[in-house]
């Protein structure tokens, strides 16, 4: 009788891998670093002898033989590859062409665009890699440390590239006064995310394995208490607490901008609980300084996009607002536990057809709690990451995946994804070259007569 074929999932936790979710797993090789011991997953013969997924049932020995080879040798999860080169792909086209197609730009506050679902992917992805990252652990307090210090890393390295320091394409100054920087991005947010999640699947995940959805959640209950403890959190911080009246000041006036709130959970863009949580422990020299709800009707004519200021444009319009903020961080925690999930269902369902059917019905409910959380007034929004915008993207996220993972690593048809899956793999670089905008300027370096006479300054990107 034939031998039972094992596809063996390795996962990468390397500095670029659990930090970003930015590599999926490894192909072969030995530990990780001596960590988590053997940190693969190994399939069950039925992948690929079931009838569903081998194209033949006159299959001869020597290719199952040959099967059974290369599952010994290990393979990657091509799908959460794909779905990060997605998501890297998509980032850089909304980051470049959202001042030509302002459709596809972030929303200017409530509402979600193309750009809006970029992050909610991210977080969704290390989450998932999270869960096959630390599917078996040695050591406790060394696999604590190891998280500690890469959240640590790419907090760094989201500061330095996201501070201020490298100039952008319109411009060709850089370096930042540190009074002024920037402290938190996408890359911190990241690693918050990263951190509390690597947490929660180190210290209270429960052993044994789970047959069932109701094992499942039995198991990681924890977890679940923890999504439940956050969300409750950013509820009340966001519709109890009381936002005073607060003023700014621009670089290029001596006199500060009153903003008139004096209102308790106000979701609006001048006083939400978020900004005065950011203004209060960060300081509002170091937000962000260009916020989406400057492409707002009441901040811009010509809305969606950017734009003068109306005559009568509100007190706000010009103050730093950041779209990755303390409390928006809350629920961004919770889309990462989400995907943590995810990666639960492929630890402990082996087949193929359970694994789709735990993420279906996962996805479509937090679609359906995102839609009530919206028809009781918790609009969707992005910059605040509130309940509705967190289900529903999170869902769309294992919608997108389901997809993916029918497509590539089902079916087996990777050849149309092998762009995207080899973007997926060197994702962290991508991000890297993208965010010192180190691409478009090489391109601008080249121009006819003048500098703004170059291949962006066709599609209006750069030099106004």
């Amino acid at each position: 009788m034939t031998k039972m074929v094992y596809e063996r999932v390795r996962s990468d936790e390397d500095d670029d891998t659990v930090n970003m979710g930015m590599r999926g797993f490894r192909a072969a090789g030995g530990h990780n670093r001596g960590e988590e011991c053997e940190d693969d997953d190994i399939e069950m013969a039925r992948q690929r002898l079931s009838p569903r997924s081998m194209p033949s049932r006159g299959k001869t020995v020597s290719a199952v033989v040959q099967a059974e080879e290369d599952g010994k040798r290990g393979q990657r999860l091509a799908s959460l590859d794909v779905f990060r080169g997605i998501s890297v792909a998509l980032m850089i086209f909304v980051d470049n062409a959202g001042g030509v197609f302002p459709a596809v730009n972030h929303s200017p506050w409530y509402g979600v665009t193309l750009a809006d679902f970029v992050m909610p992917f991210f977080l969704f992805i290390v989450g998932l890699s999270l869960a096959l990252a630390y599917k078996r652990i040695s050591s406790k307090t060394v696999s604590t440390r190891k998280a500690s210090l890469r959240s640590l890393k790419l907090v760094g390295l989201g500061i330095f590239l996201q501070g201020g320091y490298f100039h952008g394409v319109g411009t060709l100054t850089y370096g930042l006064d540190i009074q002024q920087m920037r402290v938190l991005g996408i890359l911190q947010r990241i690693a918050m995310a990263y951190l509390i999640s690597a947490l929660c699947e180190i210290w209270l995940k429960r052993d044994g394995d789970a047959s069932s959805g109701y094992d499942l959640l039995h198991r990681y209950r924890y977890h679940w208490a923890l999504v439940m403890v956050l969300t409750a959190v950013y509820i009340a911080l966001t519709y109890g607490l009381f936002v005073p009246d607060w003023h700014y000041q621009l670089p290029s006036q001596s006199e500060k901008i009153l903003v008139k709130c004096g209102v308790r959970g106000d979701t609006g863009p001048a006083c939400n609980a978020a900004g005065l949580i950011d203004r209060t422990i960060l300081g509002i020299q170091h937000l962000y300084k260009k916020p989406v709800y400057r492409r707002t009707k009441q901040c811009s004519i010509n809305s969606p996009d950017y734009g003068p200021l109306p005559p009568d444009a509100p007190s706000w319009c010009q103050a730093p607002f950041d779209p990755e903020g303390l409390l928006s961080s809350v629920m961004a925690i919770v889309t990462c536990l989400v995907g943590l999930h995810f990666g639960h269902v492929i630890v402990h369902f082996k087949d193929h057809g359970d694994r789709i059917y735990h993420w279906a019905a996962s996805s479509s409910c937090l679609v359906v709690i995102g839609l009530a959380f919206e028809l009781f007034g918790m609009q969707v929004n992005k910059a605040l990451y509130t309940c509705s915008y967190t289900c529903i993207t999170a869902g769309i996220a294992g919608i997108l995946f389901i997809g993916l993972y029918f497509m590539v690593d089902y079916f087996g048809h990777r050849g149309p994804m092998i762009l995207l899956e080899l973007i997926g793999k060197h994702a962290l670089l991508i991000f890297t070259l993208a965010a010192t905008n180190v691409v478009p300027v090489m391109i601008q370096g080249f121009y006819w007569q003048r500098p703004e006479n170059n291949i962006l300054g066709i599609f209006g990107i750069g030099w106004k």
